[in-house]
């Protein structure tokens, strides 16, 4: 069982929000998820992110493998939690 960490889109039309979870990765992209870990929604302003990034880094360790998009993300709330 092969585990990505991806976004989830949960929005409706013209109003996305995503769900960041770790999912198996031949199961479809709104499917059932492992677990939540995170949300974003793109058109709030601020900081439109929540990542957990203990849960993050536990299923990494467990060999979850983030998506390219998911990788820029975690990086970018990694560099956000020094100054907050």
């Amino acid at each position: 069982m092969a585990l990505k960490i991806r976004l989830s889109r949960v929005g409706t039309k013209n109003e996305p929000h995503y769900r960041v979870v770790v999912a198996e990765e031949r199961s479809r992209r709104d499917g059932d998820a492992v677990e939540q870990i995170g949300s974003y929604n793109p058109r709030a302003k601020g900081n439109p992110m929540i990542i957990k990034l203990d849960r993050v880094d536990y299923w990494v360790s467990k060999g979850a493998k983030p998506t390219s998009t998911m990788h820029a993300m975690i990086k970018r709330a990694r560099r956000a939690v020094p100054a907050a």
